[in-house]
């Protein structure tokens, strides 16, 4: 089941190599287990400047994935995959020679290694919404979910497994985790592949498309510039930026947070700062767990309701994080909610991109809605450190993520989805017919008078008046011919 006519190949290895690569790839994810190195000797980082590496590479990881999306018919998606391993470990391989400096690394790790993640990334997305578009939501969850577990692979290796970061120094783990990177997404690209062209799985019936079309009752498959062009897009850009913001700011900091606040409450460093990790461990767990439990909730009531709840109960957390996660339990217990609800962002947006407009372009389609998580990552994370350097906490930094994901839950109940909009066309059609057929006696009562009229001068042999339409001259003159 699930293979295309005269071919062996089963659809369920794209997902297999889709989640190999998404586990290499969530390594920026993994940035908090290096910060507490990087503000200690010999590099003596800011907090603002741990994040600025961060949201450097988010920034170009979201800006770079628009250019990659639109190449990707061009090029095939398992060269720019290729090509994306290559210059993301490569980023970390020359992190390792040149990071010594705060500027060497914002480059390397920020915006070369961000550059490498935003070529591979959305290719075994839209790879795979291709080859299930009979299970968006599911599927989007799983392609991304390695991206989520891959940040606790990365921590732990780095961390409480192996202690990497202690015993071999940061620039040295850059080498190793860049030339790991390579081969996993070298790995993953054997199977990257799209479906042949006209694919459908057995026992799926794919709803009528028509291209760019205005026509009622279909679903429209929109490129990029006609998307940009609709309201609905800036909707869900906007509650992507707010979401994004919250979940981001969570994993820049969170481990700084966690000694803080741990701290104040008695416990020594060493402790707290274990404790912390462990939260980032299990703020991984739950953001990979996240993406594929909200991709199958929204395969059953819709992304618009979906999206409400992630982003309502997401804002309720932030607000609330600073005064409840004050203990090792608690800071456990709300990293876990909150990595949960920011990992459902990965499988919702792209899958309402899809359901929106059309799976056909999502590839080229998506990078521009993605782009949101470019400005998330930098108000999130910069906005966290800026104010955890000037008033010592990060409560004025949660309060407005909060507030900021209420207000894009309550956007969300403005989409409207494609069912509704073709019922509204449907409707439309049927008025406008309604009304022309209301027309239609008037119209033919004035032609037969007309007619009529024709008739009675023509066998009266009566010529028409000057300035008379030349089709009723015609008329006249074969009267006359016979």
């Amino acid at each position: 089941m699930g293979k295309p006519s005269g071919s062996p190949f089963n659809r369920w290895l794209v997902v297999v190599g889709a989640i190999l690569v998404q586990l290499a790839l969530g390594a920026i994810y993994a940035w908090s287990v290096f910060t507490k190195s990087l503000l200690e000797e010999p590099y003596s980082f800011t907090a603002i400047q741990t994040q600025a590496i961060f949201s450097a590479g988010l920034l170009s990881f979201a800006s770079v994935m628009i250019i990659a999306g639109i190449q990707m018919k061009k090029l095939g998606p398992k060269p720019l995959l290729i090509t994306g391993g290559f210059v993301f470990g490569g980023g970390y391989i020359l992190g390792s020679i040149l990071g010594s400096s705060f500027i060497m690394q914002l480059i390397c790790i920020g915006i070369i290694g961000g550059a490498g993640i935003g070529l591979a990334y959305v290719v075994p997305i839209a790879v795979c919404i291709k080859w299930f578009p009979d299970k968006k939501g599911l599927i989007s969850g799983l392609a991304v979910a390695g991206f989520g577990f891959g940040a606790i692979i990365w921590v732990k290796v780095g961390g409480a497994w192996f202690g990497l970061v202690e015993k071999l120094g940061v620039q040295s783990i850059f080498f190793y985790y860049g030339v790991s990177f390579i081969i996993m997404v070298l790995l993953g690209s054997i199977w990257m592949m799209n479906p042949p062209e006209g694919y459908v799985p057995e026992g799926y019936t794919p709803p009528e498309t028509e291209d760019d079309s205005n026509a009622a009752g279909r679903l429209r498959n929109y490129t990029y510039q006609k998307m940009l062009g609709k309201t609905v897009f800036w909707v869900i850009w906007i509650i992507f930026v707010f979401s994004g913001m919250a979940g981001l700011m969570v994993i820049g900091t969170i481990k700084l947070f966690g000694i803080d606040t741990l701290g104040k409450y008695g416990m020594d460093a060493s402790a707290a700062s274990v404790a912390a990790g462990t939260a980032m461990a299990w703020y991984a767990i739950f953001n990979g767990l996240g993406r594929i439990a909200w991709g199958s909730i929204c395969d059953k009531i819709g992304p618009r309701t979906t999206i409400f709840l992630m982003t309502l109960i997401q804002g309720i957390l932030m607000l609330t994080f600073f005064t409840m996660g004050t203990t090792p339990l608690m800071l456990i217990v709300y990293a876990s909610a909150i990595g949960f609800n920011f990992g459902g962002n990965f499988a919702l947006f792209p899958t309402a991109t899809a359901i929106l407009f059309g799976a056909k372009n999502v590839a080229s389609n998506y990078p521009f809605v993605f782009s949101a998580y470019g400005i998330a990552g930098i108000t999130g994370p910069i906005l966290g450190g800026f104010v955890r350097d000037n008033t010592g906490t990060f409560l004025m930094a949660f309060i407005p993520a909060g507030i900021a994901c209420i207000i894009g839950a309550f956007l969300a109940l403005t989409i409207k989805l494609p069912s509704e909009r073709r019922t509204e066309g449907r409707r439309t059609v049927e008025r406008r017919k309604a009304e022309e057929v209301k027309e239609i006696p008037e119209d033919e009562n004035r032609l037969d008078g007309r007619r009529k009229e024709e008739a009675r001068r023509i066998e009266k042999g009566v010529s028409w008046p000057t300035g008379t339409h030349g089709r009723i001259i015609g008329i006249t003159e074969k009267a006359d011919e016979t």
